[in-house]
């Protein structure tokens, strides 16, 4: 059993920077896939990115591509999200996720509780 917790929402200006981490217990396997999605209020929940454990190759969206950076910290089990250049549609929960297969199709066995990210104008 995995379990995720993400730390480091909040508020900010746009075009400011945030980074949010989430931190894995239990067996992160080589395969896997850590990263991040995020729900606004009265939306589904979008892919953000995520990175393969093992070689650290990562995807993003669209929206976010240039923008957001997806790392990763083996020793510590945790995996990063900066969030630079943010606007006010990036206000969201942002969720970190993790699964064996690509989480841009939603293939996610885990999932963290949530934290709120609020983009003001």
């Amino acid at each position: 059993q995995v379990q995720l917790v993400e730390s480091g929402g909040g508020l900010v200006q746009a075009g400011g920077p945030l980074r949010l981490s989430c931190e894995a217990s239990g067996p992160i396997f080589s395969n896997y896939y850590l990263g991040w999605f995020r729900q606004a209020p009265g939306k589904g929940r979008e892919f953000v990115g995520d990175i393969r454990w093992s070689g650290g190759s990562t995807d993003y969206a669209d929206s976010v591509k240039g923008r957001f950076t997806i790392s990763r910290d083996s020793a510590k089990n945790t995996v990063y999200l900066q969030m630079n250049n943010l606007k006010p549609e990036d206000t969201a929960v942002y969720f970190c996720a993790a699964g064996r297969l690509s989480l841009r199709y939603m293939t996610v066995d885990y999932w963290g509780q949530g934290t709120q990210v609020t983009v003001s104008s």
